[in-house]
């Protein structure tokens, strides 16, 4: 394994605001989204504010997904941290852009645990 974990730090835009303020939503596509990317869903645990946002954790066996939404700018922030080789962090961020119909989007991928942090350049997915 050249690294302990990839943790996928994604910036999404231009998001379905309707979306960004659906708890249940947004909770249902986290799950898939570690599903898809064959991650162990351990526990979920979300949260809507009033009178508008979600944050929530998606716990897996090989580290976790999160979110932060802000649909009043059609915004949200996620990571998406695997440890391991065995899972992309890659297919379940794509998943979740793909799902909150993110008009742009920016992605960064750290490498974990494995000495100074060297972060490639930034990429839409």
């Amino acid at each position: 394994m050249d690294t302990m974990g990839r943790h996928v730090i994604a910036e999404l835009w231009d998001c379905n605001e309707g979306k960004l303020n659906d708890m249940s939503y947004i909770e249902q596509v986290f799950v898939d989204a570690a599903l898809k990317a064959g991650a162990e869903v351990r526990e979920v645990a979300f949260h809507k504010f009033a009178p508008h946002g979600v944050s929530g954790v998606v716990i897996i066996s090989e580290s976790h997904l999160t979110i932060h939404s802000f649909p009043e700018h059609g915004y949200a922030s996620i990571d998406v941290y695997t440890c391991g080789d065995r899972i992309d962090p890659n297919v379940a961020a794509e998943f979740i852009v793909d799902a909150l119909e993110a008009g742009r989007n920016e992605t960064v991928e750290v490498p974990r645990g494995m000495g100074p942090v060297e972060v490639q350049q930034s990429r839409a997915l």
